[in-house]
């Protein structure tokens, strides 16, 4: 995958700026310089498909004024699948979005959120050069599961911000949309809500970097999608 020309390329480029950002902030933060630009790249990458956010968020909207109608419709037609999905279409159809309108903005970040995480994990020969930096003492190409020399303490940091950021994105994120989706299994999402928590279990196994960079992104989205929902203005209104 990290292979594949186009990906390959972009974490070439990731690395040269992740590089041009150690060095400008080498200055101000000394030895922390590296790990600093590995959230401050982070930053700037969320920053720049946060346009993507607002689409998502501005589809989560629109699913949410649906969510009544597509209710009505799955109660009169449940025992009619094919009647049932005629009249999701309708509905959509005269809402002007699909069921899949929200998924799109996420589908197109994969690229980029993959790439970064190849360029933090050394996946491309030539970018290890980031993972023999230290941090707080701590080699960012070490990992908590290899048996890390140095403060662990940092991991431990890294895994609680890790599991504060999924609880909450759990809790505020995941679950408000599941109660307004129509026919959701409230026991299944609830235990696929769960999910979450597997960023806490990799980055146990992760190069610190990409530790780092998990840290920055999980409270980038979550920080991002709650801000969103309060300011991107509903359909209609």
């Amino acid at each position: 995958m990290y292979t594949f020309g186009p990906i390959a390329a972009f974490i070439d480029v990731l690395s040269t700026v992740l590089a041009v950002l150690t060095d400008l902030l080498t200055p101000l933060t000394g030895t922390l310089a590296a790990g600093a630009a590995v959230i401050a790249l982070t930053v700037i990458v969320r920053t720049l498909l946060l346009p993507l956010g607002v689409a998502q968020v501005r589809a989560e909207k629109q699913r949410a004024l649906l969510a009544p109608k597509l209710a009505k419709v799955m109660e009169r037609h449940k025992g009619n699948p094919e009647r049932l999905l005629a009249a999701q279409r309708e509905v959509y159809a005269e809402a002007g979005t699909g069921p899949l309108a929200g998924c799109l903005p996420g589908l197109a970040q994969i690229p980029i959120v993959i790439a970064l995480y190849g360029l933090f994990i050394g996946a491309v020969p030539g970018t290890g050069e980031l993972l023999s930096h230290t941090f707080l003492g701590v080699e960012l190409g070490a990992t908590l599961a290899g048996g890390a020399s140095g403060n662990v303490a940092v991991f431990i940091a890294v895994l609680a911000v890790l599991a504060v950021v999924a609880w909450a994105n759990r809790r505020y994120v995941m679950l408000p949309m599941a109660e307004g989706t129509p026919g959701a299994a409230p026991p299944v999402f609830g235990a696929l809500s769960y999910l979450q928590f597997t960023t806490v279990v990799v980055a146990a196994f992760v190069p610190l970097a990409a530790g780092l960079y998990l840290c920055a992104s999980t409270a980038w989205a979550l920080g991002e999608k709650l801000v969103l929902r309060r300011v991107v203005p509903t359909p209609g209104s």
